[in-house]
């Protein structure tokens, strides 16, 4: 079967991400794709969003926060991260494993005198440190096999943007690895440009295909990769609706003594709420408000709240 192989230059994750989706469920042909994007947490499909991030540093960096369409962890792009995508139709879903992908990306960094290894879970390694994550979704009979590659990327953010307090959440979502990780561009003899990297790794892996053809997304298909963007993937419902249901319990200490909370939040809704030391129309303000910082700009001690629940 054709191989069709696709870059492009998007920085938009929300795009990025509704590019794997559509090609993955509107088409039967094989996919290969080399993609990057703006500074970007991008949570698994099964994962808790706001027990993913440092909330403030996120907001204070402007970093972009997205779901994507495989479980797994949470991962960090920017545009110094470099990711690949495998999209594939098999006859039988149990053929489809992680090494079957990983491997040519193995070939290709080797190439480049870089030692990557696989410790046989969902991760690329270099000298004991995590440099790829890796993560798939099965529809129907087709696999959606995508991974990062942390190239130069600004590892201060990526550490920051990760900073989370566990203990505040208490739910049945899928918790990152939080692993040591580390920089591809740092074990080269010879420096060179993350663009340079990307389309090497573009250029070798798509040689490892008999049947091979260069792909470009049509005027249809962007402008239906863009509805699929707006209608999902740059939405507050999927981002961060889409979480399952948790419990999240916090104090805090004020001049007039502590004050504590623990609330059950559903499809991103508050539906419960105990609290000790908040009166009585804060507590009617909070119920049945989605679980963001907008939503308690304009509330009866808004400062206090925006402490309280993130």
């Amino acid at each position: 079967m054709t191989t069709f192989c696709l870059t492009h230059s998007s920085l938009d994750p929300y795009f990025n991400l509704a590019v794997e989706e559509y090609l993955l469920k509107n088409f039967t042909d094989d996919f290969f794709i080399i993609w990057r994007s703006e500074r970007s947490i991008v949570v698994g499909k099964h994962q808790n969003a706001l027990a993913e991030i440092n909330h403030d540093f996120v907001r204070n960096q402007n970093i972009h926060v997205a779901r994507r369409l495989s479980g797994g962890g949470t991962v960090f792009h920017d545009p110094g991260n470099v990711n690949f995508t495998f999209i594939r139709s098999v006859k039988e879903i149990s053929e489809v494993n992680f090494r079957i992908f990983t491997e040519p990306v193995i070939r290709s960094l080797q190439k480049l005198g870089i030692a990557a290894y696989t410790t046989g879970r969902n991760d690329l390694m270099l000298d004991g440190k995590k440099i790829s994550g890796n993560a798939e979704h099965v529809y129907r009979k087709r696999v959606l096999h995508h991974g990062t590659l942390l190239f130069n990327s600004d590892l201060a953010k990526l550490k920051g943007a990760l900073n989370v307090d566990l203990s505040r959440f208490d739910d049945k979502s899928i918790q990152s690895n939080r692993s040591p990780v580390t920089n591809i561009s740092e074990y080269l003899k010879e420096p060179f440009p993350v663009e340079d990297f990307a389309g090497f790794i573009f250029s070798d892996i798509q040689n490892t295909f008999q049947d091979k053809k260069l792909f470009r997304l049509s005027e249809e298909d962007i402008a239906a990769v863009n509805r699929l963007k707006d209608e999902k993937y740059a939405t507050w419902d999927w981002i961060y609706g889409y979480s399952p249901r948790y419990v999240f319990r916090n104090k805090i200490q004020m001049p007039s003594g502590e004050i504590k909370i623990e609330m059950t939040v559903v499809k991103g809704i508050i539906e419960e709420l105990e609290a000790k030391g908040l009166p009585g129309k804060t507590l009617a303000a909070v119920i049945g408000k989605r679980h963001r910082p907008e939503d308690f700009e304009d509330v009866p001690d808004a400062e206090i709240l925006r402490n309280l629940l993130f």
